[in-house]
């Protein structure tokens, strides 16, 4: 299953952007695929595993997920309570996506760089292709999105690793249309039409659309 992502992973190692990621893609996706999702509640609200897999279905495609997520963590945790570890070296997974908080600041920023490494050797000795979630910042801390686009940019480059940039696609969207429709009510988690947009980024990043 994993030769035919082969030519997937060699585009996104040679180009970083968003854009250049997209045109570089070739090749089908497999018709059954299978993601470990591995964060806090960004991904579990709303089940954005879900709603990834059911745009799979859309596509014809199987998509397989499963979901470590508990209520503000971040990769330290994870990596600590050990459970992760046991599940990456099972070698059931083709992609392993990570998020923790909007990690604007500095200490947020050092974990994604220091523990994105370790999951990206991980990863790498399991066969699995690691993807890093880019969330986005409370509505309250709006000025700090640009921190958070660039420290989850910079740690997915340095561990060799795919960028989803849902954080950086809300921000695109709300700033051309000024609404805050992909926010929840308490200002933070997303609203349905938010994660539905993370599950559509998620998606074309990952397979040809």
């Amino acid at each position: 299953m994993k030769s035919l992502f082969i030519l997937l992973l060699a585009a996104v190692l040679a180009c970083s952007s968003a854009s250049c990621q997209t045109e570089q893609k070739t090749g089908e996706a497999n018709t059954v695929v299978s993601l470990l999702f591995i964060g806090n509640s960004l991904t579990y609200t709303n089940d954005l595993p879900h709603l990834v897999a059911k745009l799979g279905t859309q596509k014809g495609m199987e998509v397989r997920t499963q979901t470590l997520a508990f209520p503000n963590y971040a990769l330290v945790d994870h990596w600590n309570d050990g459970k992760v570890q046991e599940m990456i070296s099972t070698k059931a997974f083709d992609f392993v996506i990570v998020q923790q908080g909007p990690s604007s600041q500095e200490e947020g920023r050092k974990m994604l760089l220091d523990y994105g490494e370790k999951f990206s050797r991980l990863c790498t000795s399991n066969d699995a292709y690691l993807c890093f979630f880019m969330v986005w910042p409370p509505l309250d801390r709006y000025q700090s999105f640009d921190a958070v686009i660039k420290n989850y940019k910079d740690a997915a480059a340095a561990s060799k690793a795919i960028l989803l940039p849902v954080g950086e696609v809300w921000k695109e969207h709300i700033d051309r249309t000024n609404s805050h429709a992909y926010y929840g009510a308490d200002g933070f988690h997303p609203s349905l039409e938010g994660s539905e947009e993370a599950a559509k980024v998620i998606m074309s990043y990952l397979f040809i659309p």
